[in-house]
């Protein structure tokens, strides 16, 4: 696919035309006011995983609602000390798979802690173990118009909550060090990473691959990819409710959590991709509030964007902050 979006110079100018709603910042303080009430009740069982150079545990806490939600955490062997932390959320329809599939992080000599995504890990990868127990109004299959009808009902208040969570969980064993903890993923992890670099005020870095979830008034009429292109199927039987739609989106928008960022950030964006078009990413990253930040770009690549090259970008970046 050639380059189809805006030219380079446009994009590092590029603002979203998502309007931010006034009670935002209330909307999220209430939610994860309400998801506190629930212990945490975060639990680590030791796994045998037949793997020598880490530790793994099996980790269960309590997300949005009190609900169950898993995750693996991963040590270096032997470890005896606070070591930096890695929290990784994973990309739409994947879940955290098995404990060998993530093994890079804790090479490095930090902990690194992979979320389960609730109702997901069903497309790809080693699955997942997470179930959703709220039900929705209609929604077109997938994820995107779970709860459409309104932000409280929505699918993605549920996940960005459960991530916060998923921070709060990792940063509660004894040998994590809250001080030094970042949050990455690619695509869907991406956009979950940017709203819990919104959410979340004391992180020492975020790293947002090809994110997913920003700037949904472009990319819902932009690209016919799934997973944006399940908004616009929705909208197609369900005519005439595009502004409620938009609104409910507002609130989960990555352009809005990046206005509150509060820690360095690298993202990377490709010009070929189609899934999460350049535009819609830009729009994240020139919203990011913190000076430093950087983005790589991949100008021939679609939605795999960097890939290992981009792994090998974000290990040379971390060493400045964790």
């Amino acid at each position: 696919m050639p380059l189809f979006d805006l030219a380079d110079e446009e994009l590092r100018t590029y603002r979203s035309a998502s309007t931010e709603p006034e009670d935002f910042d209330a909307f999220w303080s209430k939610t994860l006011q309400e998801a506190r009430e629930h212990d945490l009740d975060a639990r680590f069982e030791p796994v045998d995983t037949g793997l020598t150079t880490v530790q793994v545990y099996d980790v269960t806490f309590a997300g949005f609602g009190g609900h169950p939600v898993k995750g693996w955490l991963t040590l270096p062997a032997g470890t005896g000390e606070p070591l930096p932390l890695v929290v990784e959320f994973v990309g739409y329809g994947g879940g955290r798979g098995l404990p060998h599939e993530h093994l890079l992080w804790a090479s490095t000599g930090r902990a690194h802690f992979i979320m389960d995504t609730r109702g997901q890990g069903s497309a790809w990868g080693g699955g997942g173990g997470t179930a959703d127990p709220v039900g929705g109004a209609p929604a077109y299959p997938g994820f995107m118009t779970r709860g459409i009808d309104a932000p409280e009902n929505y699918y993605y208040r549920r996940v960005f909550t459960d991530a916060v969570r998923a921070v709060e969980a990792a940063r509660s064993h004894p040998l994590t060090d809250a001080a030094r903890t970042v949050a990455i993923g690619g695509s869907q992890g991406g956009g979950i990473t940017i709203a819990v670099g919104g959410l979340v005020p004391d992180l020492a870095g975020i790293a947002p691959d090809v994110p997913f979830l920003c700037d949904f008034p472009r990319a819902a009429v932009l690209t016919d990819r799934h997973p944006y292109r399940e908004i616009g199927l929705f909208l197609k039987t369900h005519r005439g409710r595009t502004q409620d739609v938009l609104g409910t989106l507002a609130y989960f928008d990555g352009v809005h959590f990046a206005s509150r960022g509060s820690a360095p950030a690298l993202f990377s964006a490709a010009l070929e991709d189609q899934t999460c078009p350049p535009s819609t990413v830009f729009a994240a990253f020139n919203a990011w509030a913190h000076e430093d930040k950087e983005i790589k770009v991949y100008d021939f690549n679609d939605h795999e964007g960097g890939g290992p090259y981009q792994e090998a970008a974000k290990l040379r970046w971390l060493r400045s902050y964790v």
